[in-house]
């Protein structure tokens, strides 16, 4: 479903300062089905391969495909919904317009949209508060909201930076089960998180990223044959790529 070979992404920085390298050939390939999770610490580049991914960013070297298509192809955005660190959406908007605006843009069949809208509503538990303005809205519940606008059009391919970020152990446990239930379904789920735990439990395959470099990829069947937990392996990779750039 994703092929990503030798990505290579640079920012211009303030006048005088040398450029940002954020990822730095970065190859990944995520197959139909699986849950693939990425985890770093901040600065790692996780965030900006999940926009070059999205076709928000154009990387300056290597390649993307989804489905055998590049990001930018229409058919290939279709595809894919998408829930940012920090959603921002029109705060003089209800939930119920924001999944209308959503629909109408994707083309959505009418009757469809009502059952989906419905049954995500249910499921992120706001009902309720659908008719409210999201500016009335806490974190969490913005975030909730967040995840019925990435996943009203029933897309393939789910991109979730930071999905339990804001969420209660409630809403955490929402998430959880949501991202499980569309794994059952066929869907293919790739997403970011610091919470080692969920990674552990939720994912396939695991890639921890530091300094815009992939550092370790792993399976739950990796971490039970080493004998270790995930948060001592991460910790691992993260301090031999801080040795690699003091002795740089």
């Amino acid at each position: 479903m994703i092929k990503i070979d030798k990505l290579i992404k640079t920012f211009k920085s303030d006048l005088g300062r040398p450029k940002i390298r954020a990822v730095r050939g970065v190859s990944l390939q995520l197959d139909k089905g699986q849950i693939l999770g990425i985890i770093g610490p901040n600065g790692a580049g996780k965030s900006t391969l999940l926009k070059m991914i999205l076709g928000f960013n154009i990387p300056d070297s290597g390649g993307i495909e989804i489905n055998g298509r590049s990001p930018l192809n229409p058919e290939s955005r279709n595809a894919m919904g998408y829930l940012p660190e920090n959603p921002y959406y029109y705060d003089h908007l209800t939930t119920d317009e924001l999944l209308v605006f959503c629909g109408k843009t994707a083309g959505m069949d009418r009757a469809l949209f009502k059952a989906r809208a419905a049954e995500l509503l249910k499921i992120t538990d706001l009902t309720e508060a659908r008719g409210s303005k999201l500016s009335s809205y806490s974190k969490g519940m913005t975030q909730r909201a967040g995840l019925c606008f990435a996943l009203i059009h029933d897309p393939d391919i789910v991109i979730l930076d930071e999905p339990m970020s804001g969420l209660d152990p409630i809403g955490r446990k929402m998430v959880f089960d949501l991202i499980i239930d569309l794994k059952e379904r066929g869907k293919t789920v790739l997403f970011c998180s610091h919470i080692l735990t969920d990674v552990e439990k939720l994912c396939d395959t695991i890639t921890i990223m530091a300094n815009g470099k992939v550092r370790r990829q792993l399976t739950r069947a990796d971490i039970i044959q080493e004998n270790r937990d995930l948060e001592t392996i991460f910790l691992e990779a993260a301090t031999s790529d801080h040795h690699e750039n003091v002795s740089a």
